[in-house]
């Protein structure tokens, strides 16, 4: 596995090495002992997550309140998605900052996404299977999110509005300057 930090070097891309042959490939999807020392400190998976959603589907932006903070693993089983995380830590020098990439079952490229951060993603194509692990277990009550498309964020969803399907939960979420609980940048969450 290639690890690479990108334009918030706190998100890392992992990028697998696949073995390919007559029968199909094989890749290593994770192996804790190089992720946490590439890392910097102990992340402990203790969940896997799969969702199935459509084309236009958004799912987010999302994050739990800090006391029940989760780092995330995405990996895209079937089909595309735009993966987004916005560092949600006051103070960061990267406050607000969107990084967005395109994650797919052709490559097989996750995104770690640590505590601190919101996270979402769109689905680009037919439909999509994701698969996240957490280090936390879900704290029912305890989510907090943002509306998908507020202003200050200006995220290129990459689907035309008409197109978008939401949760009802996802449509009343609020903007990220009406928030009053960010996190704090400099905290050690784990």
């Amino acid at each position: 596995m290639n690890y690479k930090r990108l334009e918030i070097p706190e998100l890392i891309l992992c990028e697998p090495k696949l073995h390919q042959d007559n029968r199909g490939f094989v890749f290593e999807a994770f192996k804790k002992e190089s992720f946490n020392s590439f890392v910097g400190f102990e992340v402990d998976f203790c969940q896997d997550n799969i969702s199935y959603s459509r084309l236009g589907v958004i799912r987010g932006l999302h994050t739990n309140t800090y006391e029940f903070a989760q780092s995330k693993l995405i990996s895209v089983l079937k089909g595309k998605i735009l993966d987004v995380a916005v560092d949600f830590r006051v103070n960061s020098p990267t406050f607000g900052k969107v990084v967005s990439l395109e994650l797919n079952s052709e490559e097989n490229k996750q995104l770690f996404i640590p505590r601190g951060f919101l996270h979402g993603f769109s689905v680009l194509s037919e439909d999509a299977l994701v698969m996240i692990k957490i280090d936390r277990y879900f704290a029912s009550g305890e989510s907090i999110g943002i509306k998908y498309d507020d202003e200050d964020l200006a995220i290129d969803w990459k689907i035309d509005k008409k197109f978008i399907i939401l949760s009802e939960t996802d449509k009343k979420l609020s903007k990220l300057k009406d928030i009053k609980s960010p996190f704090i940048y400099g905290k050690n969450y784990y």
